[in-house]
């Protein structure tokens, strides 16, 4: 181990290593996954086709909160306006019955609009955990070259396979360089 690699004794976050493109990344990372590694994540400054089948992630439930969502808004928008003018406000016009969803239609459409987009937004930014601040990465000194050039693949300690010896050894192994202790 070089000097990177000594643990301080600060909380260890896990071990990042860098990693020369695209490709060897991916093969990084679905080799950490077949390896039992589950506590892993990749950086690289554009997406890589594959790789969230690498990670192990799978299909994101936010379709159906989108989903939830419009169709909540819909029934919003429908109950609110039946409400007003069935009860609240009663007019009869041209024979109309109170309760006139045909008139509704426009409110109903942009409600539903409205809450799905809400849903998308939100959700998004719950599901990837934002905003956030402050990553262990960011202490990286070779980390920023993820917005030009850098792949990089991150182990982190709370993955019960974690040994930092035997995980450094690991990620040099696959191909990657840079292997340093990320402190939390």
């Amino acid at each position: 181990m070089d000097a990177t690699m000594t643990p301080s004794r600060t909380a260890i976050y896990g071990l990042i290593a860098r990693f020369d493109g695209p490709g060897p990344l991916l093969h990084a990372t679905e080799r950490t996954h077949e390896a039992g590694y589950r506590r892993i994540d990749a950086y690289s400054p554009f997406p890589v086709h594959g790789i969230d089948e690498a990670l192990g992630l799978g299909r994101s439930s936010l379709p159906w909160i989108v989903l939830f969502m419009t169709l909540t808004g819909a029934f919003a928008a429908w109950s609110m306006q039946s409400y007003l003018s069935a009860v609240w406000y009663p007019l009869i016009i041209d024979a109309k019955p109170y309760n006139s969803t045909e008139a509704f239609v426009p409110i109903i459409f942009e409600t539903t609009i409205l809450f799905g987009a809400f849903g998308a937004v939100f959700g998004m930014l719950a599901f990837n955990g934002l905003p956030r601040l402050y990553h262990p990465t960011f202490k990286s000194p070779t980390f920023n070259r993820v917005m030009d050039d850098g792949f990089f693949l991150v182990i982190e300690a709370r993955d019960r396979k974690f040994d930092l010896g035997a995980t450094s050894l690991f990620l040099t192994s696959l191909g990657g360089t840079d292997v340093e202790v990320l402190e939390d």
